[in-house]
């Protein structure tokens, strides 16, 4: 299993495997058409209080991590991460993008997603 992370708003290429995107909002100007995406785990993306707390601070990224992997312990975000556990366990030897809009290429949930799965 070959786990990738990969900006939205990078074109699509074939090695790209199963494209999903892990943001909980569209990212603005890709149409659904470009995305070319195989799924869309919406409810896996950092709450919106997370989201607007972290504000893409390197300094706040430790504790973004650990806030995050703990809201991904219940309800949606859980269930939408045992989805994506699944969807990675049955492409077995295939390779999955993570996709995301952060402008941070280093600092993002599919980074901790990747970090978590792996």
């Amino acid at each position: 299993m070959s786990i990738n992370v990969k900006r939205i708003y990078e074109d699509a290429t074939p090695d790209d495997g199963i494209r999903i995107l892990v943001d909980r909002l569209w990212p603005r100007g890709v149409s659904k058409e470009e995305a070319k995406l195989d799924e869309w785990l919406k409810e896996i993306g950092p709450s919106t209080e997370l989201r607007k707390w972290f504000n893409h601070e390197s300094s706040k990224f430790e504790q973004f991590k650990r806030r995050y992997k703990d809201e991904l312990k219940s309800g949606d975000s859980k269930e939408s991460f045992e989805k994506l556990k699944k969807i990675v366990k049955d492409q077995e030897g295939q390779q999955v993008t993570l996709l995301f809009g952060a402008k941070n290429e280093a600092e993002n949930q599919a980074i901790v997603l990747k970090e978590m799965l792996d």
